[in-house]
């Protein structure tokens, strides 16, 4: 472009000549000319955009261009149905606003000078594009051409937010005063598409930036209660504006206050499903100090929905996820209220599902129950503020005095879980389910669970002793990293992490290829115990021999999260081998294999993503057996074809004098590791 400018320069006048025929084609509903004219037109500005814009003296001939191309991006009709054509332009205007913003400074503000006002047109012409048709219209429409309109307002949306680089502030003061002159307008009252558009428009916007510090938002806000909601769609990004606004900015509060604008809608319509509900959570985290005036509308509204079933499982579960942002900001005792208020009809029900004979619907029921639970409690932290909060007059902190609330409702619940699972047992789905709940509540409330530690931990070896699941391995290890270290807490988990770990090395005795997350989870599970509490390997009754073989094994697993996993645990362990005397002695016997295995890795066996774990137990050997690594790794590459036949003798030596002589830099281990299996 740059050495055949004025052959560009020639181009243009007959692209622009093809207007005309482009007008008649449009008016005659000729998609394929109209199509095709096109893609000239964008081709030759999209492609040469910066060539053309640097020859200043042409300039009024390139604006041409672009208009062109704006007639085209806002080609009349409605995509897909009516017309193709406009989604092709949109890449045209990234390329051209990059362009220009690539200038020096100077440059720069000429050019946005020209083109800012063509910007501002171009937020007009998509904003009327992202219209929808009427329900009429739209009634007849097929599923594939709404899916395909639904793209088409997404590739706008994002356009639109990109547009606001160039544009700034300005362009959200701009939709502020369509959207007043709109909703205040009773002489010319607009279409409900129009106003749908403008609010998709701001909140294009709104999801990606900071808008905190806009002037404007808390008005506009301010605006959305003199929206008439007549229509699925206009209420469906209501929603979402209302969540974008309030997420940034709390101002909007004291005027268009969540109950009086959200709840309506998701506590009747269905259809409003997603949008509402995932409203409602973003409200409660980013402003749940705001909230408790309006936290018991919620929470009886929410109930409601609730036990109605409106909402799907999933919108359900976000709804419980809300509901636990929400109440973690009330005081102590108004926690307690709506805790008990919320979860007494579920209670309830568990009471009653634990009493009957097992059957498919009622483990689906308890399923369900214990899923909401969990999702509650995953959010439900009073344990600890944010203390760069600002608290204000209204905006008061919860002061905690007393047992944690959470942990008061948890051990209600532990005592009718038991109960369920004197039935439930032997079913896979409905333990980790149960573990769910107390894995998200141990992450939530940390040290204020430790009064439930015991009875966890020996229905937790209950419930593995019955049926091994990498959900309850999970649990055990988010219950060592968080009280293993405590003198009182100690002895059960000691308990539970040896009986964890015989049940295990018996399912390795079985067969263990069946159960790759097992196998993953227990891997995890000592490389934890290892890390916070290597005490547990000085048990006299720990097999630390058959756990490091069965290391071994998980290092040839086909799945790669399992073999990372089993990575990370001697990692973890081969450091230890000077401290605790048990692991000295089984590594110093059995580390050849180890490394046989290792070796067998990097020669082919598996993923070469994996190759900077295995690295890692290398460079471990190094540092920490080093003696017995340079008898190991001479015996090892002595074998023929070991670990590839690829390799000459000679590469087997090189490669093993240069890792016996990294003793310091990891990085080189990881080097001379990957040429080496480059060559296997």
């Amino acid at each position: 472009a740059c050495r055949y400018v004025n052959t560009l320069l020639k181009l243009i006048p007959p692209v622009l000549g093809l207007q005309e025929q482009l007008r008649q084609a449009v008016q005659s509903g000729d998609m394929e000319t109209s199509h095709g004219i096109c893609r000239i037109a964008v081709a030759l500005g999209e492609n040469h955009s910066r060539a053309l814009l640097d020859q200043v003296e042409h300039w009024q001939s390139f604006l041409a261009l672009v208009n062109m191309i704006m007639f085209c991006t806002g080609i009349p009709g409605h995509y897909p149905v009516n017309e193709t054509t406009s989604s092709l332009t949109l890449t045209f205007w990234y390329t051209l606003q990059d362009d220009i913003l690539s200038f020096e400074p100077d440059k720069q503000a000429v050019y946005q000078q020209v083109y800012r006002p063509v910007y501002f047109q171009l937020v007009d012409v998509l904003l009327h594009k992202a219209q929808f048709p009427s329900d009429e219209e739209y009634g007849f429409w097929s599923s594939d051409e709404k899916e395909q309109f639904r793209i088409y307002r997404v590739d706008i949306s994002d356009t639109l937010m990109y547009v606001y680089e160039m544009l700034g502030a300005e362009l959200l003061s701009s939709l502020y005063d369509k959207l007043g002159r709109v909703l205040t307008n009773t002489e010319q009252p607009s279409t409900w598409q129009h106003t749908e558009a403008l609010l998709y428009g701001f909140q294009s916007i709104a999801e990606t930036i900071d808008v905190n510090y806009s002037d404007v938002v808390p008005g506009l806000i301010g605006l959305i209660p003199r929206i008439s909601i007549s229509n699925v769609q206009l209420a469906d990004t209501v929603m979402f504006t209302i969540g974008e606004g309030f997420a940034h900015t709390q101002a909007g509060l004291g005027r268009g206050s969540p109950p009086r604008l959200l709840l309506p809608s998701y506590n009747s319509n269905p259809e409003l499903s997603i949008s509402s509900v995932s409203t409602l959570k973003k409200i409660c985290r980013e402003c749940k100090y705001d909230l408790p005036p309006y936290a018991a509308n919620i929470v009886a509204v929410s109930q409601e929905v609730l036990m109605k079933q409106i909402h799907k499982t999933s919108q359900c579960m976000w709804l419980m996820q809300a509901l636990g942002f929400l109440l973690s900001a009330l005081q102590v005792e108004e926690i307690l209220k709506n805790l008990h208020s919320l979860i007494t009809p579920y209670i309830q029900q568990l009471e009653k599902l634990a009493d009957e004979t097992p059957n498919p619907s009622n483990k689906l029921a308890i399923i369900h129950i214990l899923g909401l639970l969990s999702n509650l409690f995953t959010t439900l932290d009073i344990s600890h503020h944010d203390d760069d909060h600002e608290s204000t007059e209204v905006k008061k902190l919860p002061v905690q005095q007393g047992p944690n609330p959470v942990v008061v409702v948890l051990q209600q619940v532990f005592q009718l879980i038991q109960k369920v699972l004197s039935k439930w047992m032997n079913d896979a789905q409905v333990v980790e389910s149960v573990c769910a709940i107390f894995e998200k509540s141990v992450k939530t409330l940390l040290d204020d669970f430790a009064p439930m530690v015991p009875q966890l931990c020996e229905m937790l070896g209950q419930m593995y002793s019955t049926i091994p699941q990498a959900s309850a391995i999970d649990l055990t290890r988010q219950l060592v990293h968080i009280f293993a270290h405590e003198p009182a807490h100690f002895p059960p988990i000691k308990a539970l992490f040896l009986l964890v770990t015989s049940v295990t090395l018996t399912l390795f005795q079985q067969g263990p290829r069946d159960h790759p997350d097992i196998v993953d989870s227990f891997m995890q599970l000592l490389a934890q115990a290892l890390k916070r509490k290597p005490d547990l390997f000085l048990c006299s009754n720990l097999d630390v021999k058959a756990v490091f073989q069965c290391g071994v094994l998980s290092l040839k697993f086909p799945e790669a999260p399992t073999v990372k996993a089993s990575c990370g645990f001697f990692t973890e362990l081969l450091p230890r081998c000077g401290e605790i005397a048990p692991v000295g002695q089984v590594v110093h016997e059995n580390g050849k294999v180890l490394l046989q295995a290792v070796l067998e890795g990097i020669g082919g066996q598996a993923s070469r993503s994996l190759m900077d774990h295995f690295a890692e137990i290398l460079f471990a050997l190094n540092k920490h057996c080093f003696s017995h690594l340079s008898v190991w790794i001479k015996e090892a590459m002595q074998q023929d074809g070991f670990p590839s036949a690829r390799v000459s003798p000679e590469q087997k030596e090189t490669f093993s004098q240069q890792i016996l002589r990294e003793r310091v830099n990891k990085r080189r281990v990881k080097e001379m590791e990957k040429e080496l299996t480059l060559l296997c």
